[in-house]
């Protein structure tokens, strides 16, 4: 792998029934640069948990109704991106995701992709840009 490839660590919660769908979409779509660690692909670490949400006037709940306070279980699922390199501009080129694992991808391409299969209609995610010591 490329010194110049940036790595960030993508999270994010999802329904517990959801999650082995997303991540298999991830790391089909993805092969090269989600999930993948060394000679290792497909690797994530899901952590159980509750979350809690009230869907307000203009919501589009997937679960719950508006003004219904609204817990669910969920997974946080934690992965590794690796990102187009430090020094090239990121485009929205989402074929990116073919290029092999010293190129990168945009990162931006991941998040849409979780955006288009994750259930909810509002998806909470984190993404932080991790450091080589």
């Amino acid at each position: 792998m490329s010194a110049a490839v940036q790595k960030y660590k993508l999270v994010f919660f999802t329904p517990r029934t959801s999650t082995q769908a997303i991540l298999k979409h991830l790391f089909t779509r993805f092969p090269n640069h989600v999930g993948r660690i060394g000679a290792y692909g497909g690797c994530a670490f899901v952590t159980p948990g509750t979350g809690q949400f009230v869907p307000l006037e203009g919501a589009h709940p997937a679960i719950g109704e508006i003004g219904k306070p609204e817990r669910v279980d969920e997974d946080r699922v934690e992965v590794l991106v690796l990102g187009a390199p430090k020094s090239s501009n990121p485009t929205n080129d989402t074929n990116a995701a073919d290029a092999g694992v010293g190129e990168g991808v945009d990162v931006r391409s991941v998040l849409r992709e979780l955006k288009e299969v994750h259930p909810y209609e509002e998806v909470a995610y984190d993404v932080y840009r991790l450091e080589d010591f």
